[in-house]
């Protein structure tokens, strides 16, 4: 919330009388402020109009604001600004059950805080991306939680928002906003693992092409085969179901193809399961398959499909979190929150949580 009435009033009273402090030559604007406090305009407009600060910052600013006569026009400043209440949601897909799991965890974290959830979906396109960012900015909105695309990501850490940013399932590269993810490479090793103790030595990979998740599950891939002496045989495309059905249905039909398949997310695996029965083969007879999400098909599929359960309405509440304690205090260091996945075998009671 923006300052009380009473402080508004009781600054107007000695700004009316007088004050010694407040430059007689020329009105005092919000720069005169935040030299006089030792701090930036913005974070003199941030705390003027209720946004995040520290106990400190916002003594400062007020104890400035009283000491030079500063008289914000309020008339401006409602139209400016509003108390939202809202977060902001970016997912990449919707129609992918994680996210839609994630999105119904922190709309329940969010009511719980008397506050409204804005849901934007970008279809993993950076172009829309841009523009719901813009949107967010519009409506001023309190936070934001965002699984951004791999062109995004890597532009976030340049970009300047009136609000905290929270990445949700994809961390920046260097870490400079709060996030919470889990360990992708531990997770890909769980399940290489399982397949190898099964007896499959030929395992192929299908991945995104457009996230740092994918990224970071094929490069898991890769490191757990090649740590047991064999070779990766990955394929990147589109994070969907069509596309990953269209490139497993032709992987299936040429020679000394692999027995075992790992994919990088739910629509992935969906599309190789749909491929696999398209292809008159049996999972887990004919061939094997393993990847993220445990989704509620999966459970009719049974043995021959192994899944890694993301922890999903933990790394909603995670999220909102992190948000809430960015809001009261703004100038703590980056938190990047680690979650395990926990392996779902079918053919056996779940194993613990991944490493």
């Amino acid at each position: 919330m923006g300052m009380s009435y009473e402080f508004w009033m009781e600054t107007f009273s000695h700004s009316a009388a007088g004050t010694p402090n407040a430059a007689s030559n020329h009105a005092v604007g919000i720069r005169d402020v935040a030299t006089r406090a030792g701090v930036s305009p913005a974070t003199v407009s941030r705390v003027l109009t209720g946004g995040p600060a520290s106990r400190e910052t916002r003594e400062r600013v007020e104890a400035a604001v009283r000491e030079t006569g500063y008289r914000p026009n309020l008339s401006a400043r409602r139209l400016r600004t509003r108390a939202s209440r809202t977060i902001g949601l970016i997912v990449s897909d919707i129609r992918n059950p994680f996210f839609t799991s994630l999105s119904r965890a922190v709309e329940d974290a969010a009511y719980r805080a008397d506050m409204r959830v804005v849901l934007c979906n970008t279809d993993e396109n950076p172009t829309r991306e841009a523009m719901y960012l813009r949107l967010m900015q519009e409506e001023r909105i309190t936070g934001l939680i965002i699984a951004p695309t791999r062109a995004t990501a890597d532009r976030l850490e340049t970009m300047t928002f009136d609000f905290p940013v929270v990445l949700v399932d994809r961390a920046g590269p260097t870490g400079a906003h709060d996030s919470v993810v889990i360990d992708n490479s531990a997770a890909v090793d769980t399940l290489i693992s399982h397949l190898l103790g099964r007896g499959h030595r030929r395992i192929g990979g299908l991945f995104g092409n457009t996230s740092s998740t994918a990224q970071e599950r094929h490069r898991g891939y890769a490191a757990a085969m090649l740590a047991h002496g064999l070779a990766p045989e990955a394929r990147m495309i589109e994070p969907s179901a069509e596309a990953s059905e269209r490139e497993l249905a032709r992987w299936l039909t040429e020679p000394d193809r692999p027995d075992a398949f790992v994919g990088s997310n739910g629509q992935i695996v969906l599309g190789m399961a749909r491929a696999v029965r398209s292809a008159g083969l049996a999972i887990d007879d004919d061939v094997v398959l393993a990847g993220f999400d445990n989704e509620m098909w999966t459970e009719m599929i049974g043995r021959g499909l192994t899944v890694i359960e993301q922890p999903v309405e933990e790394i909603g509440r995670s999220a909102m979190d992190l948000l809430f304690r960015r809001l009261e205090r703004p100038d703590v260091a980056p938190c990047k929150i680690v979650l395990a996945g926990r392996l779902i075998d079918r053919d056996e009671t779940p194993a613990p949580r991944a490493a």
